[in-house]
């Protein structure tokens, strides 16, 4: 297939289009910049000029192509309601150059809109569109699109690692290192699933290569890691203590990264294995924390 990927040169779609391109697919990679054409290039992709902000550039790139892995998102959480906003408009518009077509169209979201009650763990077959992280938007555009006849299938990611990032692990280490302290909310119970982003890159390939529309997707390795783990690891690797916070005390210290301390996202990946033969293979979160403290110092 000649797939179109946005976010082609970022942590994970990179990844996406070496997995691609070692499957024997082509690619046709978004970028904004003469040194992202050239990361296409070196790779034997080919560079799709183009932003987020311009949906005609999402439209003639995904009208080119076989299929659409959507991946780019604008990661600045300080401003993350407009950017889930900015990601719905981006799927409407790819949308529409696939209407009519049978060519799929895979989009992003994030495993919390598979909970179906507070306490229980992400499921594929579930979707709570009144789930709070505005990142429900993403999977109400694509339930949009879908309607129109679109081949829409849905990648929920956990918190996505290596040894130098760890999806919202990331902002956490740099407010404890600005604070001095490594804090969690209350008693730390709540919980992030995470993958490491080989093993996610490798879901997105056959999720399109074997997956079926309107289904939705885990790449989850590592059902749950408790904050208050998270917390301490990241105490150790900084050197600074590790203290519990209340609701209130979390707004002051983690500021625009409050509303994501304390949500508990637990999922399962039970049905995606089953669905695609999905294993995961790398090493857990807490791992690469680990590693990543070896390497700072």
């Amino acid at each position: 297939m000649f797939v179109f990927v946005t976010g082609s040169t970022g942590f994970i779609g990179s990844r996406v289009v070496d997995e691609l391109l070692a499957a024997g697919h082509e690619v046709l990679g978004l970028t904004r910049s003469d040194a992202g054409a050239a990361a296409l290039a070196a790779k034997g992709a080919r560079a799709h000029r183009g932003t987020l902000e311009e949906p005609e550039t999402l439209c003639s790139g995904a009208a080119q192509c076989d299929a659409v892995v959507h991946l780019a998102f604008d990661h600045d959480f300080s401003n993350f309601v407009a950017n889930c906003e900015k990601d719905k408009s981006a799927i409407m518009a790819i949308g529409e150059a696939l209407a009519g077509t049978a060519r799929p169209l895979l989009i992003t979201s994030g495993v919390g809109m598979g909970i179906p009650a507070q306490g229980q763990s992400g499921v594929e077959n579930v979707f709570n569109p009144d789930h709070p992280n505005p990142r429900v938007a993403s999977e109400l555009a694509g339930a949009a699109v879908a309607s129109a006849g679109v081949d829409v299938r849905v990648v929920r990611l956990p918190q996505v690692h290596d040894t130098t990032r760890f999806g919202l692990v990331s902002p956490a280490i740099e407010i404890a290192r600005e604070k001095g302290i490594s804090a969690y909310v209350g008693e730390g119970r709540n919980r992030y699933s995470a993958v490491h982003v080989s093993d996610a890159a490798r879901l997105y390939r056959l999720a399109l290569e074997k997956g079926t529309a309107g289904e939705r997707y885990h790449p989850v390795a590592e059902d749950g890691v408790p904050m208050k783990e998270i917390a301490e690891t990241i105490g150790r690797v900084l050197n600074i203590p590790t203290v519990p916070l209340t609701a209130e005390q979390a707004q002051a210290h983690f500021g625009w990264m409050a509303m994501f301390v304390g949500f508990d996202l637990p999922a399962s990946s039970q049905l995606t294995r089953e669905r695609l033969d999905w294993r995961p293979t790398g090493p857990g979160l807490l791992d690469d924390l680990g590693k990543f403290q070896s390497t700072r110092g």
